[in-house]
């Protein structure tokens, strides 16, 4: 084998090898990517139905109408990233191919070559000359084992030239399984597109019917944040007496055990489970709101909106110190985690008591839906009376 030849197999075989690992795993993530986006898809859809039967141009239609088209767009963006995979394979397989060919013109010249070689010294009288020519038998013993090896080259060479023609057939199959699968990829961007634009010509037009309801939002809008002050004023007291209560009762045990779980809890920032599927419909902190201009809406945790009578789940380990009712945002559950408080209001039905120790992920309640159709969890993270940003310290 020429060293050429060896060459050539050494990188054909190493190309292979992390063209496959690589490959594999990016097309493994991006359609896994692609697979959660249509999953998130039908749980959108069925929040946004939910709405949409109870109330027509709500504020929770239009966030579950705007998470949609959030998702949506995700999913296009898996879809586009999965064709410029492929246009990147192709386009490597199209190199690799030339190379292949280039090597085979060069592996049937250099046999081309021994043939010629070979016929010329074809012949008996010919051979025996070569040999018998010899000075010493030691290089007519290097003579044979030349003739031998000329003889063994000349089949390697053969198979060589199988082998690339093996190969560049293998080649041409991957990239024509390439771009059928790159042509069918194509046919669901544009699907998925025609479907974005669909949705959003629904969002314009909800936006526009419900700034025709201006005042109606407005009052909407300031008894809720009445209900709010309420809520957060109760949760502020209900956090304070539960510090002093600590403080008073302070004993070495009991100290160590809030110290050691406020340390577990710390640890977890980031790992914490969702209290309950569906999407966040309102961030943590000050922002616009979704139609009335110049309005700014402080939330002091997040609301998930979620389907209908959806459970709610304590996302850490904890006890029940209260249990409260505040309309219009049902019963609200408060969970200590040492110097940390996790509150779960929006509940229509509560699972636990005060005083009950929880666990993480353990069911404490089933979320209320509202007169419109919307079901929505508001969840507040507290270090004391501080609030956090439970978007932070949730699972991503």
């Amino acid at each position: 084998m020429t060293a050429g030849k060896k060459i050539l197999l050494s990188v054909i075989l190493l190309l292979l090898a992390l063209g496959a690992t690589a490959q594999k795993k990016t097309k493994t993530q991006l359609q896994k990517e692609k697979q959660q986006n249509l999953e998130k898809i039908k749980e959108v859809e069925k929040i946004l139905d939910e709405t949409s039967v109870r109330k027509k141009s709500s504020l929770g239609e239009l966030n579950a109408l705007n998470q949609r088209i959030r998702v949506q767009e995700n999913l296009i963006q898996s879809i586009k990233s999965e064709i410029s995979l492929l246009d990147k394979d192709i386009a490597d397989n199209n190199g690799f191919i030339l190379a292949l060919e280039e090597d085979l013109k060069k592996l049937r010249e250099e046999y081309a070559a021994m043939l010629f070689a070979a016929q010329k010294a074809n012949n008996s009288a010919t051979r025996l000359t070569f040999l018998f020519s010899a000075e010493s038998f030691d290089q007519l013993m290097m003579r044979l084992q030349y003739m031998r090896q000329y003889s063994e080259r000349r089949k390697i060479q053969v198979e060589a030239i199988q082998q690339v023609q093996t190969e560049l057939g293998v080649q041409v199959k991957q990239i024509e399984s390439k771009r059928s699968e790159k042509n069918e990829l194509l046919s669901q961007q544009v699907k998925e597109n025609n479907s974005l634009v669909n949705l959003k010509a629904k969002q314009n037009t909800l936006v526009k019917s419900l700034e025709k309801q201006e005042k109606i939002l407005k009052k909407d809008l300031e008894d809720t944040k009445k209900a709010l002050v309420v809520l957060d004023k109760r949760i502020n007291e209900i956090i304070k007496e539960e510090m002093e209560r600590a403080a008073r009762e302070s004993k070495a045990a009991t100290s160590a055990a809030s110290v050691a779980l406020s340390n577990s809890f710390e640890e977890n920032k980031a790992k914490f489970p969702w209290p309950a599927t569906g999407f966040v419909s309102q961030k943590f902190g000050k922002q616009n709101h979704p139609v009335l201009k110049g309005i700014i809406i402080q939330n002091d945790g997040i609301n998930i909106q979620t389907k209908e009578n959806e459970k709610v789940k304590s996302i850490f380990e904890g006890e029940v110190r209260y249990i409260a009712v505040i309309p219009p945002f049902g019963n609200s559950v408060i969970i200590n985690h040492g110097e940390y408080f996790s509150v779960y209001s929006g509940l229509k039905e509560v699972y636990v008591k005060k005083g009950q120790r929880v666990n993480t992920n353990q069911e404490i309640g089933q979320v209320l839906s509202n007169a419109d159709g919307i079901s929505e969890l508001r969840f507040q993270l507290r270090k004391n009376t501080t609030a956090l940003d439970p978007q932070q310290w949730l699972r991503n």
